[in-house]
């Protein structure tokens, strides 16, 4: 049996020995030592409990008989400290009734004087054969108890992967974030999976377009206002401990932008005509898909709020840099709209999703999303084929060989693969690496399939 956690194996398993009897308590010691288990050593309740408060042990072997008490209250004030903390109870009369008494208090089974170390080692795999399986199911319930924090990001690439990463660790904090990408990038839905995660995914979600609506209803909408005795409270407000998504903060007048970033340094607003703050207590999320730092050079950005906003940012990578997600995203759209146009369409062919792979995305996911809704309407079978495709779709990509020339097809996409890779590492020595070619067998390559770069 290895004396290693499971779940780490390079942790040794602690054990704890509480007996004040010296002659077992150092042979107890030097036998799980020899056996490779890490040992602590205690003669009272209260050195016990003193020792438990130092460490996380994984096992206690405590003494029923303590002079200053004995095993089972020691036992009950350990699990206050360590709920999943094992423990073994060592009694030097193997009544029943003292068996019973350590069972309810919550032992894992119990060892009867003299110690007989065949007896305990067996007692010992048994116990952390049963922890192992008792922590891995608790891990499960908890994991099985929460919602998925990305249920609804769809694909695994490289590029989206290294960006679910970066949004678990910044959702664990109440850090007010800016997403930066292009139109159609799904800004929204990576602002919703950073509320999801985070520690107040219970309290609300509140998404405004900053740049959908006039000056007056939009500052009214998100501060509140007070007027004819009659309040309404802004988002900032009625968020409470949640999360506030503004997009495309670029549109924000620069008035609205003050108003903001006094929300924002002091968690503190007024209501458009009222006398009284209130406390902002919500998170705010910001996206664009402009250069802020750009805006603020030519007077049109606050230079304040740019600063409080750009310093927890995450880039959205545009779908062209994540184009092996395409199949997964494929499948999920044509899922999702045939659920709701009621079709039979299933998935689509080949051919079309490399038709899809090799287009250039200017509209990025919400462009392919609405691709794919065309083709389910159009697709008259249970497979989206390229026809299926919007016109203007078919003209962005390469056109598929009308060739049966293995030689020609090959070449065909040969030169589509090469240039995606070069579209998505416009280093040539990075998408050299990638495509496993010398950097001059890439240059020969790009001149022999005049791949404009």
């Amino acid at each position: 049996m290895s004396n290693r956690l499971s779940s780490d194996p390079a942790v040794v398993r602690q054990i704890l020995i509480v007996e004040d009897e010296p002659i077992i308590r150092n042979t107890l010691a030097e036998f799980l030592s020899s056996e490779g288990y890490q040992v602590t050593k205690a003669v009272s309740v209260e050195e016990g409990i003193s020792r438990a408060r130092e460490k996380d042990f994984h096992l206690a072997i405590c003494d029923i008989q303590l002079p200053d008490g004995d095993g089972i209250k020691l036992m009950r004030l350990m699990h206050k400290i360590n709920p999943s903390v094992f423990v073994l109870i060592i009694t030097a009369y193997g009544t029943v009734e003292s068996a019973v008494e350590a069972f309810k208090a919550g032992a894992f089974d119990y060892l009867t004087k003299p110690v007989i170390f065949e007896d305990l080692a067996n007692k010992l795999r048994r116990v952390f054969e049963y922890r192992d399986l008792y922590l891995e199911n608790q891990k499960l319930r908890r994991e099985l108890a929460q919602p998925n924090r990305f249920d609804q990001i769809v694909g695994s690439s490289e590029p989206l992967r290294v960006l679910q990463e970066t949004i678990g660790k910044i959702a664990a904090t109440h850090s007010n974030v800016l997403l930066v990408g292009e139109t159609g990038t799904g800004k929204e839905l990576f602002a919703r999976a950073i509320h999801s995660a985070g520690p107040m995914r219970d309290e609300k979600f509140l998404a405004v377009n900053c740049g959908t609506r006039p000056i007056e209803l939009l500052e009214a909408e998100l501060f509140g206002s007070e007027a004819g005795g009659k309040t309404q409270p802004g988002i900032l407000r009625t968020a409470g401990g949640g999360t506030v998504f503004l997009d495309e903060i670029a549109s924000l007048p620069m008035g609205t932008q003050t108003k903001l970033l006094r929300a924002i340094e002091y968690q503190e607003s007024m209501p458009s005509g009222g006398a009284e703050t209130y406390t902002v207590s919500c998170r705010i999320i910001t996206s664009t898909s402009e250069d802020l730092l750009r805006l603020v050079g030519d007077g049109n950005f606050e230079e304040d709020l740019f600063y409080r906003l750009d310093g927890v940012k995450i880039r959205i990578p545009p779908l062209r840099e994540r184009l092996d997600d395409i199949p997964e995203l494929v499948d999920h759209f044509v899922a999702k709209h045939s659920r709701a146009l009621r079709k039979r369409v299933v998935s689509a062919s080949s051919e079309t999703i490399r038709l899809l792979m090799s287009a250039q995305w200017k509209g990025n996911v919400r462009q392919l999303d609405n691709a794919i809704e065309r083709a389910v309407i159009m697709c008259d079978g249970t497979q989206i084929e390229p026809g299926d495709l919007p016109p203007d779709l078919l003209g962005l990509g390469q056109p598929l060989p009308d060739t049966d020339d293995l030689r020609s097809a090959l070449r065909h996409y040969e030169r589509l693969h090469i240039t995606r890779v070069l579209r998505q590492w416009p280093d040539k020595r990075e998408a050299a690496k990638r495509l496993k070619l010398g950097l001059s067998s890439l240059y020969r390559k790009i001149e022999e399939l005049s791949i404009e770069l």
